[in-house]
């Protein structure tokens, strides 16, 4: 917007110009001596200039009223545009204030369902529980939050209930007659037999908690798993019920039959847990960490077609049935250091790109790493480790692929690596090897 000009820049040239008419309009009317043609011409001209001023007296009106609507356009124009202003700024303090709004009811909401996690009554909690998935549902910002709350419920403390007791309807029809004698007996001799004793109650409603802990183990599977292909995550759009890029802590917690198939994350770290049941990870991406080190797992265990993209360690775990790990990806470093396989444990079709340590791993049952491709980083002291590691039964590596045989790798006991004309490495056993083995 062009800010008009002073008044001075237009008002002094005209002033000067209609002086200097009526300057020469005088001098003509004072003049004397003059023949009657002279004065003919005199009037002629005195005529002409009184018109020529008549016309910049009109040029000068026309000036002012053309200033006049300049300066109607310029105030109608910044009136316009502090109207304009005035509205966005009264727009985005609407906005401001819905959004303090929103987040007070949001953390009202959260505050009030957190506390129904304390209660003492399973179905408050279990309303609790709902509530947080509704929050997060709705509140994208604040999901991550959320899912740190139930991991924390997660890891408190918790005493699975105990087994019912198999039911045997022969005993019990004979404890039945047995207290229907005593109680006959006891009648007929006039006496009062002792109340009979209350069955002791548990300490907490272990039933009604873990149904909980099963619904926040639901709530935490269900909002993770992206069923996309792989090849198409980024063209894709995901599932309105998925809540990508979440992190999940439950270190010591206790898990019954958890399954997170399809499930997508970003650090896990699961150090420490307890898996009752199953565990069921297939075709699990892992895009950060994935710690399990110290981690009991008491049912079958799939981590089939896993993907670890980053780190991955088990040091210390304990599966103590079958494990299967067949086709899974360790994009990076795989540490299964002094874990122990009671059951079968497979790694069938498994990829190891970085290195991958099972030192001092015990496998009771068969060891199956057919179809394996080790490869190692290019780390000075990267390599694959099968140091102090025992196996009871049988380890088999048949198929299995070396792509760095040249780096320093330390084997099972009776099996070594051969060279193929590709300069790869191909795990054989000794025996079919003529002549003296050679340290791998």
């Amino acid at each position: 917007m062009r800010t008009p000009r002073p008044a001075a820049w237009w008002i002094v040239p005209v002033t000067l110009l209609v002086g200097g008419v009526v300057g020469g309009v005088a001098w003509l009317l004072l003049g004397a001596g003059w023949s009657a043609a002279e004065a003919t011409a005199r009037q002629g001209a005195i005529q002409t200039a009184l018109a020529a001023g008549a016309g910049v007296g009109a040029a000068v009106t026309l000036m002012l009223a053309f200033r006049r609507q300049r300066h109607q356009e310029h105030a109608a124009h910044v009136t316009a545009y502090l109207a304009e202003r005035n509205a966005a700024l009264a727009e985005q303090v609407a906005e401001n204030t819905k959004h303090d709004a929103t987040e007070r009811r949001v953390t009202d909401l959260y505050t009030k369902a957190v506390e129904q996690l304390g209660s003492d009554k399973a179905a408050v909690r279990l309303g609790g529980l709902y509530a947080l998935e509704r929050l997060a549902q709705d509140n994208p910002g604040h999901r991550q939050t959320i899912v740190n709350v139930i991991c924390a419920y997660l890891r408190m403390p918790y005493s699975p209930p105990e087994p019912v007791p198999t039911s045997d309807p022969e005993r019990d029809r004979k404890e039945a007659l047995r207290a229907a004698r005593r109680r006959y007996q006891a009648a007929r001799a006039g006496v009062a037999l002792p109340a009979e004793p209350v069955p002791r109650q548990e300490n907490g409603d272990r039933e009604g908690e873990l149904q909980v802990r099963l619904t926040a183990q639901r709530v935490l599977t269900d909002h993770l798993r992206d069923y996309r292909p792989a090849d198409q995550r980024s063209t894709l759009p995901a599932a309105p019920a998925f809540w990508e890029g979440m992190r999940l802590d439950l270190t010591g917690a206790i898990l019954i039959d958890f399954g997170l198939t399809s499930g997508h994350v970003a650090t896990a770290v699961f150090s420490k847990a307890t898996f009752t049941g199953t565990a069921w990870f297939s075709t699990v991406t892992f895009t950060g960490i994935a710690w399990f080190n110290g981690a009991t797992f008491t049912g079958d265990t799939r981590f089939t077609g896993a993907t670890f993209t980053g780190d991955t360690r088990f040091i210390g775990a304990t599966f103590t049935r079958d494990a299967s790990f067949d086709g899974a990806t360790f994009a990076r470093d795989a540490s299964f250091d002094e874990a122990t396989f009671t059951g079968d444990a497979r790694f069938t079709g498994a990829t190891f790109t970085g290195d991958a340590s099972f030192d001092e791993a015990t496998f009771t049952e068969v060891a199956r790493f057919d179809r394996v491709t080790f490869s190692g980083d290019t780390r000075f002291d990267g390599g694959i480790w099968f140091r102090g590691a025992t196996f009871t039964k049988d380890a088999w590596f048949n198929g299995a692929t070396v792509l760095n045989p040249a780096k320093r790798h330390s084997w099972p006991d009776g099996w070594l690596v051969k060279m193929t004309s590709e300069g790869r490495g191909r795990l054989i056993r000794r025996e079919a090897v003529n002549g003296p083995a050679g340290e791998a």
